[in-house]
């Protein structure tokens, strides 16, 4: 594996170099063993600091990954069940034609309730309990369970509160309790960050093509929203003005996550193999949530996706294609994702925010792929 790990070293170089990139970090496990561990470039351009392996990076949806993680520890545990009524649990969840939904539906985006109201502010994610509230009250854009839609957003709060009312903890504390700590990544993986780590993190960066800023994003339409509802909100789109907020990175938004590339790649090996005396899931369990769930167009974007239990399935785009390939991707161009036929699990992680620009994770895993 020395091989693999010279060829991705080679390809994050050459991003560096050529000024594609600012600071990346990558890591590969294979059959439960870490065979990558590459850096390169800077974590905050103001300061000059490098990035290291335990350079925390904001990763957007490459935290639902994490997230649904979480759900099937707990599951396993018998704590949670797939097709048990979000109402049982979360009884207000139910306004307004809801009360159909199921923990299921949740993690494949189907409860039918993808956005927000297009005037909320950054600032409204420091609430919990008032985002909680508010998605509970929505009206579905449709019945849940007919269709799938990306809950940009609203799969955090969603998945999170369905948490902590069959725990009693907040969702952060559960992933450091039963993921991260067991997995020894406790201060490499999380949702809210706290405060002592906060100097540790990367800082993110738009490309120079990207708006400046000062301007807010126009709201996007959103087939079957109700009127003054959309997808992503203008004020909270995934800039990086937004991902350096360190009030918003303290706090609970678990459709995103803040992770080193070998914390999330760690816990991706040990959903399929035994890492270090800690296996996160069984066999079983990790056939189930990785099948096939839904497939169809995306209610919300009009591309055809395929999704398991809270991950992306089939695969990511480029090279790791397949039914044995499930992960998640990050708008601002991170990945994280397995490969059960192989026994590969690969993190990409990087502070130039590309939105929806996946060179360079592309570009790593065909490196791996090439040595596998």
């Amino acid at each position: 594996m020395d091989d693999m790990q010279g060829d991705v070293q080679a390809v994050l170089d050459r991003l560096i170099e050529s000024g594609s990139e600012r600071g990346l970090q990558v890591a590969v496990y294979r059959n439960g063993e870490q065979v990558v561990d590459a850096v390169a470039g800077v974590a905050d351009v103001q300061t000059g600091r490098a990035v290291t392996a335990s350079t925390p990076f904001y990763a957007t949806s490459t935290g639902k990954g994490v997230t649904a993680t979480v759900v099937h520890v707990l599951a396993e545990r018998g704590v949670l069940d797939y097709d048990t009524p979000i109402v049982e649990l979360w009884p207000e969840f139910g306004a307004n034609g809801k009360e159909g939904a199921t923990l299921r539906h949740a993690l494949t985006h189907s409860t039918g309730v993808p956005g927000l109201p297009v005037a909320t502010q950054p600032e409204d994610f420091l609430d919990w309990d008032g985002m909680c509230a508010l998605i509970a009250d929505a009206e579905p854009w449709w019945e849940p369970g007919t269709a799938t839609g990306y809950h940009a957003q609203t799969f955090g709060w969603i998945v999170g509160e369905i948490v902590r009312r069959a725990t009693g903890k907040r969702i952060s504390q559960v992933l450091h309790d039963e993921v991260a700590e067991p997995l020894g990544v406790a201060d490499e993986l999380f949702f809210g960050v706290p405060p002592t780590e906060m100097s540790r993190l990367a800082r993110l960066e738009d490309p120079v093509s990207a708006a400046s800023g000062d301007e807010e994003p126009p709201a996007l339409p959103s087939p079957g929203a109700p009127e003054g509802w959309v997808w992503a909100p203008p004020a909270t789109a995934p800039v990086a003005a937004f991902g350096n907020r360190a009030d918003l990175l303290a706090t609970d938004i678990p459709a995103t996550g803040t992770m080193t590339a070998r914390a999330v790649a760690r816990m991706y090996a040990a959903l399929m193999h035994d890492v270090d005396g800690v296996r996160l899931i069984s066999e079983s369990r990790l056939r189930e949530v990785t099948a096939l769930a839904v497939e169809g167009v995306d209610a919300v974007f009009s591309f055809p996706v395929q999704r398991g239990l809270g991950y992306a399935v089939g695969g990511l785009g480029g090279v790791f294609e397949g039914p044995a390939v499930f992960g998640m991707p990050g708008s601002g161009g991170t990945a994280a994702f397995a490969d059960r036929a192989s026994g590969t699990a690969v993190a990409v992680l990087k502070n130039r925010n590309t939105i929806g620009d996946f060179t360079t994770m592309h570009q790593v895993s065909a490196a791996v792929a090439k040595r596998l």
